[in-house]
């Protein structure tokens, strides 16, 4: 009895041999799955660790997740072959995109079996077209071959296929645990690949802002190495021209320095012509400015061309005489008439010019006028030193002045030929240009011969232009006074009233001036001025205010009201119109231009 009770117990171990040798296949296969997919994180994170230290294209990088994915599966199903097919977004046709290398070179292109009802096959390479339609069929079928995997950056839904036909045919158990593990596989490589993704996602939007702070960072150096040279440039031209007014007025001021009238004259007009280039420079800075915030604005009008050549040549023939320099212009005898903003034509000209003269020492300097092909070309040619290709592509940049010996110094800002080029391209033209070194330069406006915009008839604004043009003595006013009319001046700037005072006082006109808006009210009590000359800015109120102050009161509202400021910019013109002035004038002051204005109001029928 006790030898047949043990028989069940041997049988019974025998019974639990292949439970045993089953689950000890299932670790091995479970510990294949954490190992492969360990393999895999760790490829992938290798794949980031380049895009770190790399710069490459997204499509390329993606491209290599995808294939270090295919690869990798591959190589933990080395019985079976992985592919990755991309379809685009919205699309119900892909390609297989990016397949696992071949263990051999021999190893043969293995055919899916898409409908094996059908018959249907598809052949696992590169390249090779597919429906979705196929994917949705082989991701039904049991096994699966094909799961929907992930998206990429552009959006295009990636399917992962594997071909699991040796797997299924054969008997190895270890084999057949691993089959039944390619789902969780599949699942978690999707998992590991979407995140490399993303990181890589991250990653080039690091790169991206990297590169905008770079240059960000390089745009900002240029601008301060432009600031600094244009604070350089400007500095010293500011300071050349305030020495010669401050050290001749130094002269003229001295104790004991008595000057022939000669010598008095001529250091008036160093002293006039020093503050002219100052605000010539002023000028130039504004005027770019306002061209940069499409802020300037365009009178145009019908503008006789050979006049307004020869009264250019006639403002830079001292300069040439000065040289020894032969000025020559030359017209086309059919134009006659050209519609553009003169003031602006004749400023292009005059910077053009004045560079040719500047930068030649022997010879001539031309203006020459011709039309082609309905436009108007004025080319300013020189005989002097030229330029070369070097310096020409850097010679349009705001602030940058190229050093020449003929020139002596560096003279300007940098800012003439920027500021000609905007001009001409706002009326509808080019700047132009041809040199050589030794050879001249020959620089050309080219403007349409239709007008850009809207022709101006003759009216107020333009003869207030024309008159702002002129140079005029100090001589008899315009419209001398009848009588001794009053003038009230509001000026809080002591040399600005003393000009104004010695000017109209000149002319015939009684002047008293205030410095704020207290003592106008008060002088108004006792004086009824013919004009009245108001700043802008008071050190007890604002000019503008006190106008519309002055304008409520009725004995007060039709009195003549000009405003004489240092306000001009843009629109500083018709902010002052509206306050009910009756005109303006930006300082410095066009003194022919003062009297030209006061003559006009203080008639007696205005």
């Amino acid at each position: 009895m006790q030898q047949s009770s043990s028989l069940p117990e041997q049988n019974s171990l025998i019974d639990a041999t292949p439970t045993l040798l089953t689950t000890i296949q299932q670790l091995r296969a479970e510990l294949w799955l954490e190992s492969s997919l360990n393999q895999l994180q760790s490829r992938l994170s290798d794949c980031l660790s380049s895009a770190f230290t790399t710069i490459p294209q997204a499509t390329a990088t993606e491209a290599e997740i995808f294939q270090t994915v295919v690869n990798e599966l591959n190589s933990a199903l080395s019985a079976s072959r992985v592919a990755i097919a991309l379809l685009p977004p919205h699309q119900t046709v892909g390609e297989i995109c990016y397949v696992s290398h071949s263990p051999s070179r021999r190893s043969p292109r293995l055919l899916l079996e898409v409908m094996p009802k059908k018959g249907k096959t598809l052949w696992l390479k590169s390249h090779e077209v597919i429906t979705l339609e196929d994917l949705q069929q082989m991701e039904k079928q049991e096994p699966p071959s094909a799961w929907r995997f992930v998206e990429d950056s552009h959006g295009a839904i990636a399917w992962l296929i594997i071909a699991t036909a040796c797997l299924r045919s054969n008997g190895d158990s270890l084999k057949a645990s691993q089959s039944q593990l390619i789902s969780p596989l599949v699942t978690r490589a999707a998992q590991y690949c979407a995140t490399a993704l993303a990181q890589l996602r991250q990653i080039q939007s690091l790169h991206q802002r990297s590169q905008k702070l770079g240059n960000s960072n390089q745009e900002l150096e240029r601008t301060n190495q432009l600031k600094n040279q244009f604070l350089a440039n400007t500095s010293h031209e500011i300071r050349t021209p305030l020495s010669s007014i401050i050290g001749f007025t130094h002269l003229l001021l001295a104790q004991g320095y008595d000057p022939s009238r000669q010598r008095h004259q001529e250091y008036l007009n160093i002293i006039q012509s020093s503050g002219k280039h100052l605000l010539a420079l002023i000028n130039d800075i504004l005027d770019l400015s306002k061209i940069e915030a499409d802020q300037l604005e365009v009178q145009w009008e019908t503008v006789d061309v050979p006049a307004l050549c020869r009264n250019v040549l006639a403002l830079v023939k001292e300069k040439a005489a000065n040289k020894r320099l032969q000025l020559r212009l030359e017209v086309d005898p059919n134009i006659t008439t050209l519609v553009a903003d003169s003031l602006r034509l004749k400023q292009m000209l005059l910077n053009l010019l004045f560079n040719a003269l500047k930068f030649t020492n022997t010879g001539s300097v031309g203006l020459q006028v011709a039309e082609q092909s309905g436009f108007i070309h004025f080319t300013v040619w020189d005989t002097g030193a030229g330029i070369s290709p070097e310096d020409q592509a850097l010679l349009f940049q705001p602030y940058c002045q190229i050093p020449n010996s003929v020139a002596g110094r560096d003279e300007g800002t940098g800012l003439g030929l920027v500021v000609t080029r905007k001009l001409a391209e706002i009326h509808g033209g080019s700047l132009q240009l041809k040199s050589a070194v030794n050879h001249g330069s020959r620089f050309t406006i080219v403007l349409p011969l239709q007008p850009m915009g809207q022709v101006l008839v003759d009216g107020e604004d333009q003869q207030v232009g024309k008159l702002a043009e002129s140079v005029l003595p100090i001589v008899e006013s315009p419209v001398t006074p009848s009588c001794s009319l009053e003038i009230l001046l509001v000026e809080d700037d002591p040399p600005n009233a003393e000009l104004m005072k010695i000017y109209l006082g000149k002319l015939g006109y009684q002047v008293t001036w205030v410095k704020s808006a207290a003592q106008m009210w008060a002088v108004l009590k006792q004086l009824e001025p013919a004009v009245i000359l108001m700043d802008i800015t008071l050190p007890d109120a604002n000019g503008l205010e006190l106008v519309q102050r002055l304008r409520s009161h009725q004995q007060y509202q039709k009195m003549p009201i000009i405003a004489q400021t240092a306000m001009a910019m843009k629109g500083d013109r018709e902010i002052c119109l509206a306050s009910g002035v009756n005109d303006y004038i930006s300082k410095p002051l066009d003194l022919p231009l003062l009297a030209s204005l006061v003559a006009k109001y203080s008639k007696p029928n205005h």
